[in-house]
């Protein structure tokens, strides 16, 4: 086989095996959101989420893994939408953030 031949081919396995491992995480990723989201008595938007950035980054024993961000709309009452987010390092979920919330209305300490 030619050596462009060999290349392109690689480089089309390559981008289905990211294709593929991405769907994954982000399936992950959902599940970890619609988890943040019913435990704080949030109601997460589309349920869905969205690709916020791709970079390389290292785990704890110095693997050089996928790091992506993806951010997501959840809402508090139905009638507001706000942004939350989730960072994942492989397959794992490093953070979820469901932004800040107020507080309920109530005597203040003051």
């Amino acid at each position: 086989m030619p050596t462009f031949e060999i290349i392109s081919l690689t480089l089309l396995c390559a981008l289905a095996w990211l294709w593929y491992d991405s769907i994954h995480v982000r399936d992950i990723s959902i599940r970890a959101a619609k988890a943040a989201c019913v435990a704080d008595g949030l109601q997460l938007l589309d349920d869905t989420v969205a690709i916020a950035s791709l970079k390389l980054a290292r785990d704890d024993d110095g693997r050089l893994l996928l790091r992506r961000a993806y951010n997501f709309d959840y809402s508090e009452t139905g009638d507001n939408r706000r942004r939350g987010s989730v960072v994942m390092l492989g397959a794992k979920v490093l953070v979820v953030n469901v932004g800040l919330r107020l507080a309920a209305s109530g005597p203040t300490l003051h």
